[in-house]
C-alpha cells in the first residue's frame, strides 16, 4: 500500500476536527463526487459506442458545408 501524499494527510487532520454529523455530510459528498464521476463516464462511454452506428448520418456529402463550422 503505498504511503499518504501530504494533502490526503491534511484533510485526514481536516475530517478529524469535525463533528460526527458532519463526517456524514462529508461522506455524502464524496459519494455524490464519485457518483457523478462514473455518471459522466458512461454518458462518454454511450457515446463512443454510439459514434460508428451514426457515422454515416454526420460524414455525408450532404452535410459537408457544416463540417466547418
Amino acid at each position: 500500500m503505498r504511503a499518504l501524499s501530504e494533502q490526503e494527510l491534511q484533510i485526514i487532520n481536516k475530517i478529524r476536527q469535525l463533528s460526527p454529523s458532519q463526517i456524514v455530510e462529508i461522506e455524502d459528498f464524496i459519494d455524490f463526487l464519485s457518483q457523478r464521476y462514473l455518471d459522466n463516464q458512461l454518458v462518454v462511454a454511450a457515446a463512443r459506442a454510439a459514434e460508428p452506428s451514426l457515422a454515416h448520418v454526420w460524414d455525408n456529402p450532404e452535410d459537408a458545408a457544416y463540417d466547418d463550422l
